[in-house]
């Protein structure tokens, strides 16, 4: 199916996991909205790429996603310019790792706000749009953390959690309006947040970088491989098409079978 003549907003998209999944968007012919933090000049070359590449419309939105209000103007100017917001992909997250009692609030309460508030604001305001229209496609980027736990990220696995459940909530509420709800839940993927990670773990713990990559990042994962940001954004983009119509509530991990021990 052609995505000819929809619009997709996708938060957390200046790079990574976001932008693969506005690219494999973009590629199926949506205009998109990239939203995310960034230095400019990289923002705008993503920005224009993405039209030059594709030869759609690409718009950026600085929202920040722990505020409510820049959160609804952001859906209202993408309604405005577009004509409507077909496909909401939540994808925007960070992470913090620390024990329990030593977690600090204020980080606790910046996780909430975006990795799982954000989605209900951004639902809340797109939803009513997608009524009008009588078509629908919500994507949520959740983690294998929304189906296991580890020590440590606390906040970040409750969140994950947070954001299965409103995924089927949400799928349940708009299951006869023909908007389906689905959350992808990714294990580790091989972004440049990971990359950057691993000469500080060689350090921490003595280990060279295979170690590192087989003995702690993938040690969780069978296929001892890393999920590409290119899966991920097909698999977002399959849940756009027509022969995906009937998947809603679904939560689909692309985990190298993390989930499945």
């Amino acid at each position: 199916m052609s995505l000819q003549s929809k619009t997709a907003l996708v938060t957390g998209s200046t790079s990574g996991i976001g932008l693969a999944i506005a690219k494999a968007l973009a590629g199926a012919g949506a205009n998109v909205v990239l939203n995310g933090f960034g230095k400019p000049g990289a923002i705008e070359a993503a920005r224009s790429g993405i039209e030059s590449e594709f030869g759609v419309k690409a718009h950026y939105s600085g929202a920040d996603m722990t505020k409510p209000e820049e959160i609804a103007a952001m859906v209202a100017q993408a309604e405005q310019a577009f004509g409507a917001v077909d496909i909401l992909v939540n994808n925007a997250g960070i992470q913090f790792v620390s024990a329990i009692d030593e977690f600090p609030i204020e980080k606790w309460d910046q996780i909430i706000a975006i990795n799982l508030s954000s989605a209900f604001h951004t639902m809340r305001a797109a939803i009513p749009g997608m009524k009008k229209k009588g078509w629908g496609r919500i994507i949520n980027t959740a983690s294998a953390h929304s189906l296991v736990a580890s020590p440590y990220k606390s906040a970040y696995v409750a969140a994950k959690h947070g954001i299965a459940g409103l995924t089927k909530t949400a799928a349940l509420e708009l299951a006869t309006h023909k908007i389906t709800v689905n959350c992808i839940s990714p294990g580790y993927v091989w972004t440049p947040l990971v990359e950057a990670q691993i000469p500080d773990t060689m350090k921490a713990r003595g280990l060279t970088k295979d170690q590192v990559i087989d003995e702690v990042l993938l040690k969780a994962q069978p296929t001892k491989e890393f999920v590409t940001v290119e899966q991920v954004g097909a698999l977002a983009a399959f849940l756009c098409t027509d022969a995906a119509s009937q998947i809603t509530g679904a939560n689909l991990p692309v985990d190298g079978g993390w989930t499945a021990q």
